[in-house]
């Protein structure tokens, strides 16, 4: 993806501040919003979260907790967000997996709108079934693959 300013941040070719480790990179680049902004990328191009393995994402969250722990402890912060977004409906402006850990301050002018929906409890039940049932079969699906493991090709290289 030679045109992805996030592979070129990786690839260490894009003007800006790094922090490396093998799980991914911290940038500080132009576009940061509050002093310590530090974006948290992934090494494989991967554009959502839905894609990553779940060792992947492990790391990812990982470091972002390293990041924040890293700046409270160097900074006097008021607050923290951490902001992940897939797809142009989640707000994601670039077609790359990655974390902004954002230190805040209660007039930095960086807004959220939560516009909450209230529905019924029975409709909230429902939801929560839905995805309980669909994470345990993934579970098991992994449980199986795992005891089966040369059914299924991995490559290393590109987890």
């Amino acid at each position: 993806m030679s045109d992805c300013i996030f592979c070129k941040i990786v690839a260490r070719g894009a003007d800006s501040h790094r922090l490396r480790n093998r799980y991914g990179v911290g940038d500080h680049g132009r576009g940061h919003v509050n002093p310590g902004h530090t974006l948290v990328i992934v090494k494989p191009h991967v554009e959502t979260i839905m894609e990553l393995d779940e060792d992947l994402a492990a790391d990812a969250f990982r470091v972002a907790n390293r990041v924040a722990k890293a700046l409270e402890a160097r900074f006097s912060l008021e607050g923290l967000t951490i902001l992940q977004a897939n797809r142009p409906a989640g707000w994601r402006t670039v077609n790359y997996f990655h974390f902004h850990v954002l230190p805040r301050a209660a007039d930095d002018g960086v807004t959220l709108t939560w516009p909450a929906k209230n529905p019924p409890r029975e409709e909230l039940a429902a939801r929560a079934e839905e995805i309980s049932s669909f994470i345990v079969d993934q579970r098991t699906e992994a449980q199986r693959t795992e005891a089966h493991p040369t059914q299924v090709g991995v490559d290393s290289a590109t987890v």
